[in-house]
């Protein structure tokens, strides 16, 4: 079975990072957390994080 990149159904937010966990097979938590560092440190994370909401399918 392959492999699809899309927004998870356990969200917080957008379920981005949750589908990005998945996809990547990491847990949840740490994909959030680095998230958050980027975002607070480099400030393109929150620019990335909404182009993976609109352009990831969400999961089926």
């Amino acid at each position: 079975m392959e492999k699809k990149l899309t927004r998870s159904r356990d969200k917080k937010i957008a379920g981005v990072c949750g589908g990005l966990a998945d996809f990547l097979g990491l847990d949840k938590s740490i994909v959030r957390i680095v998230w958050l560092l980027c975002v607070l440190l480099a400030g393109t994370g929150l620019l990335a994080y909404l182009v993976m909401w609109i352009v990831m399918p969400e999961e089926k």
